[in-house]
């Protein structure tokens, strides 16, 4: 089993973290404030989508040497690999809860994981799917 983390991050907050200086400064102050001082992980599809958004998007992209450079230190947490099984489990979270497929697989590597916390702009606020509670933390 892979080490136990207490939150799982997805996509949104490491890109505030690496991009939110100048045009998200508040996200950007509590993204770094979670990737530096919070016991996390992140999948390999979370991180997957970070170096694609953070290399094409925001008024000043990261070089891709940088943005790999991200990847390479964020790994270095628990970090779930995406397998054929994971993906049938988020698929199915996300049919069974009307969330994006995304969605679901971020909560299925949280709960592979055992994080009890999910931190991510995209849900409701307060959401428990299955003992994963979803928190914005910019709410």
């Amino acid at each position: 089993m892979i080490d136990e983390a207490d939150v799982f991050l997805d996509t949104s907050i490491l890109v505030y973290a690496a991009l939110g200086r100048e045009d998200a400064p508040e996200r950007y102050q509590i993204a770094r404030r979670i990737v530096l001082e919070e016991n996390y992980a992140t999948s390999a599809s979370v991180l997957a989508e970070f170096h694609e958004t953070v290399t094409t998007r925001g008024d000043t992209p990261l070089p891709p040497e940088l943005a790999s450079e991200w990847v390479r230190t964020l790994a270095l947490k628990p970090c779930q690999a995406v397998d054929d099984k994971l993906l049938r489990e988020g698929i199915a979270l996300a049919g069974e809860n009307s969330i994006s497929t995304r969605s679901g697989i971020a909560l299925a590597s949280a709960r592979r994981l055992g994080c009890k916390t999910l931190y991510s702009e995209h849900f409701l606020p307060d959401q428990t799917f299955e003992g994963v509670c979803v928190v914005n933390p910019f709410n």
